[in-house]
């Protein structure tokens, strides 16, 4: 590698393995193992990051994972998230699964109590930014925030191979705004799948044309005699839920997450890895480990 910068793949545990239950589940595909424990999620994970790992061609990896249903976020806005689903009852074994999984398979793992898949990823790449190249795999455009300089991010799509990636470059000619300011657009237009509402009234058009012209929450605040009477008067009613979901929005970045970069290395998928795979009901796991590169 020398001369050449790493190349880590950060995988959001969480994501590809809500994905790839659902994928299967709606069609009753749970893949139960010897003791009728569905797998169908934990299979699709594996399978998944073993894809991203052949397309992407990373020399290091890290899996992040929520650790529970309840972060920090809640404790803000009791509401967040508050209006999912619980999950399936088929689904509930496979968080503790997938996870053992990944670490029988020799990959880095993170998981920090009261905090989000996302903040991980994000220290992550704050963390390894200046001496890495990075590329994210997930499903939430909330990553969006966190583009820089030789940082990616590969949206899932269709099956396995399919990704939708950004980089800085296109986010900046689509949106018009930088990767940092994507956060204040999320304040004015809240995230429903997230249950916080930001400012009633205020769409992502509104929204977008808001932070292209005034920069910021603050600077759309300070200029608030500039705004139209409409406008003025819906930020003025939701001011405070304005201001709470910018903090529910932005992704945090301060965690210490500072293994020795060789703790990330990709091992090599062997003929025992295969073995325990199968062994424990992953048959899928197994046979794809064998077959794609650079295993």
């Amino acid at each position: 590698m020398s001369g050449t910068k790493p190349h880590i793949l950060l995988i959001d545990g969480m994501a590809l393995l809500f994905r790839s239950y659902f994928a299967t589940s709606y069609r009753g595909q749970f893949f139960r193992n010897a003791y009728h424990v569905p797998t169908n999620g934990v299979q699709g994970f594996a399978r998944h990051t073993m894809s991203a790992i052949s397309i992407f061609q990373p020399t290091h990896l890290a899996v992040c994972w929520d650790m529970g249903s309840k972060t920090f976020r809640n404790e803000l806005f009791s509401d967040y998230k508050a209006h999912r689903p619980a999950p399936e009852p088929e689904l509930i074994p496979q968080f503790d699964m997938a996870r053992e999984v990944s670490e029988t398979l020799g990959w880095k793992n993170y998981g920090i109590k009261n905090m989000e898949a996302d903040d991980l990823i994000g220290s992550l790449i704050e963390t390894w930014k200046n001496e890495a190249k990075l590329t994210v795999v997930s499903g939430d455009k909330d990553l969006l925030q966190l583009l820089k300089p030789d940082v990616s991010i590969a949206f899932t799509q269709k099956g396995y191979t399919q990704y939708d990636e950004y980089n800085e470059a296109r986010f900046q000619e689509e949106y018009g705004i930088t990767p940092a300011q994507f956060i204040d657009i999320k304040a004015f237009t809240g995230d429903s799948s997230d249950g916080y509402p930001g400012v009633k009234g205020i769409g992502p058009k509104t929204a977008l044309k808001l932070i292209q012209e005034y920069g910021s929450v603050d600077g759309v605040l300070a200029a608030r005699d500039e705004l139209s009477a409409g406008i003025r008067k819906k930020i003025d009613a939701d001011e405070e839920m304005l201001m709470l979901s910018k903090e529910l929005a932005t992704i945090h970045c301060e965690l210490t997450l500072d293994d020795p970069l060789e703790h990330l290395v990709i091992p090599e998928f062997t003929s025992e890895h295969a073995k325990l795979m199968e062994q424990q009901g992953y048959s899928l796991i197994a046979r794809q480990g064998l077959s794609v590169s650079p295993f």
